[in-house]
């Protein structure tokens, strides 16, 4: 009854008020996918000697900025929808009972891939690095480190997830379903970029410090 009443509440928020409801729902589940890769690193132990504080503090300000991320990219993701359905109808006759264009579907999933899917990880990126003060050499070192193999990763699992969002999914639930597959997506790109994060931390003070470096190695 509880899912039913959500659905519901999310369903009249959506008619009212589509691209807040979106931005929200995004933001959301953003965060939670942050959430689950900070908790994951505790169980695993997964912290670098130079941390600064302990194991068991949790970075909510990185938790924050997944959310802003999220907030801002599902009014984006909605509209990018809404043009999928306008230009690759998959029902071209006979309404909702018409048959499934397999065509439109596959060219629902390729635009996503080859056009959305670069621009949004792009953003991503540029994003994060602003959000954490770091400058545009830095920003432009994450870029050359993690922007290819997350692409490669992405065609990897999210053509398939995009199938079945295109097709079974209602225009309105699609952000929805797409943030809520994204929750373990949105865990790597946290874990990854977190390592990102370490690594260019680990440089900075090298090269501040080359006696360190001498150390280290």
């Amino acid at each position: 009854m509880a899912s039913v009443a959500l659905a519901r509440a999310y369903q009249q928020s959506f008619e009212h008020h589509p691209y807040i409801t979106l931005a929200f729902t995004n933001g959301i589940l953003n965060a939670l996918g942050d959430a689950v890769a900070q908790l994951t690193q505790r169980l695993t132990n997964e912290r670098p000697a130079n941390r600064r504080y302990s194991d068991t503090q949790y970075d909510l300000l990185r938790t924050a900025r997944f959310f802003v991320f999220g907030f801002g990219m599902g009014p984006l993701i909605g509209r990018w929808n809404l043009l999928l359905e306008q230009h690759f109808p998959l029902r071209t006759l006979g309404g909702s009972k018409g048959k499934v264009s397999l065509k439109a579907l596959a060219r629902r999933v390729g635009a996503d891939q080859l056009f959305m899917a670069p621009i949004g990880l792009g953003l991503f990126i540029g994003s994060m690095g602003a959000m954490e003060g770091r400058d545009a050499n830095h920003i432009a070192g994450r870029f050359k480190d993690i922007y290819k193999p997350a692409l490669i990763a992405n065609w990897q699992v999210w053509p398939l997830a995009q199938l079945v969002n295109f097709r079974f999914m209602p225009l309105p639930y699609r952000v929805p379903f797409q943030s809520t597959c994204g929750v373990f997506w949105t865990l790597y790109l946290s874990r990854l970029n977190a390592q990102e994060s370490e690594a260019q931390e680990r440089r900075d003070a090298m090269q501040r410090n080359p006696l360190k470096r001498i150390t280290l190695s």
